[in-house]
């Protein structure tokens, strides 16, 4: 019996039928499960399928490369979020075409609390460089994560800002994640998942062409709240990018250049056109935004004047994890030899006492005093 991550990927492999008509089946039938498993005539009666696409449903035998991507993913640990998943990111989801499935791989949060994306010109001017890193050093206090498309130009130098500056970064491809285009950012892309990510809706054996952009480019307008376009030609991605944003209802900004430089043609057009406000400062972005900075993170105290009072099993605990920046809960029951129903409970405790923080994955690290 297939497991629903396979037909979630046939989902998106199936001929006819796209994002906007994958969502309209899911809202009826729940699951990609119950969707293969529906009758054609069930599947006829949803809004924008009829019967050549319900055919394409029943008739779909491509299950071979469902079950390579799904290799391919699990030997890469590449994370899938599927539309209906609670991590799926809420301000794309919004979208009316958003992707059904997103493939990504990073530690990044997809739901922070406030998200600029950044996008400009692949070859832009050493004013425009300039500029990117500056509004985006000066975002550093605000927590801020910037999104961009991982293209030469402003992209990387944004995505690159926001590394120096110790702000999270998503880079949103348009192709899958089994390369990197361009390959010279493989570096830069690889310090990235530590605290951001790559992103893409585009499976491992997707071919890499120039229709590609415009997919990847709703999903950089659909992640952010509003979108800063640095330089600009008089036509490109960057306006694409734009155009798209604003049918999204994000804020556009634009920083101006002069007149008569075709690098700033497009942002001075987007201007004049009423489609973004002009920026002249990183000030002019938080102020339109109502962006403060943001709280300083307090990290929890352990309390050593609770150690005496702690039970020699706990104490065991506290000792084995100070000697390893954290570990599972089978490597604390194996260095411990605690039995695993009793450990549970004495990390519960341990945690409830603020000298343990439970990570994902059943992971535990111990609270510096």
């Amino acid at each position: 019996m297939r497991e629903e991550l396979h037909y979630r990927i046939a989902l998106t492999f199936l001929p006819l039928v796209g994002d906007v008509a994958a969502k309209n089946l899911l809202e009826i039938f729940g699951s990609a499960t119950a969707i293969f498993q529906a009758r054609r005539r069930e599947l006829e009666s949803v809004a924008g399928i009829g019967a050549v696409k319900a055919a394409a449903i029943k008739n779909f035998r491509d299950f071979y490369r469902v079950e390579a991507e799904a290799r391919f993913l699990q030997r890469h640990q590449i994370r899938t979020v599927f539309y209906t998943d609670e991590d799926y990111p809420g301000r794309l989801k919004h979208c009316y075409d958003s992707p059904v499935l997103l493939y990504y791989k990073g530690k990044g949060n997809l739901h922070p609390e406030k998200v600029l994306g950044i996008v400009g010109t692949r070859r832009p001017t050493a004013y425009g460089s300039n500029i990117c890193r500056e509004f985006v050093k000066a975002f550093a206090p605000h927590g801020i994560t910037i999104v961009s498309g991982m293209a030469y130009g402003i992209d990387i130098a944004a995505h690159q800002a926001a590394i120096e500056n110790g702000l999270p970064t998503i880079g949103v491809l348009a192709h899958g994640l089994n390369r990197l285009y361009p390959a010279a950012h493989a570096r830069i892309a690889a310090q990235m998942l530590e605290t951001g990510g790559l992103l893409s809706d585009f499976s491992s054996g997707a071919e890499l062409n120039r229709q590609n952009f415009p997919r990847r480019n709703r999903i950089v307008a659909g992640l952010c709240d509003a979108l800063l376009v640095v330089e600009s030609g008089s036509t490109g991605g960057s306006l694409i990018t734009a155009d798209i944003a604003g049918s999204y209802n994000r804020d556009v900004l634009a920083i101006p250049g002069r007149i008569g430089d075709s690098c700033s043609a497009g942002c001075l057009d987007l201007v004049k056109q009423n489609k973004a406000a002009l920026v002249t400062s990183p000030e002019d972005v938080l102020r339109m935004l109502d962006w403060r900075p943001a709280a300083p993170t307090v990290k929890p105290v352990a309390q050593s004047s609770l150690f005496h009072s702690l039970e020699p099993s706990q104490q065991n605990i506290l000792h084995i994890l100070s000697g390893h920046s954290q570990l599972d809960i089978d490597e604390l029951q194996y260095h411990s030899g605690i039995a695993r129903s009793a450990i549970a409970a004495e990390l519960m405790q341990l945690e409830m006492l603020g000298l343990v923080r439970a990570l994902p994955g059943h992971t535990y690290q111990l609270i510096s005093t």
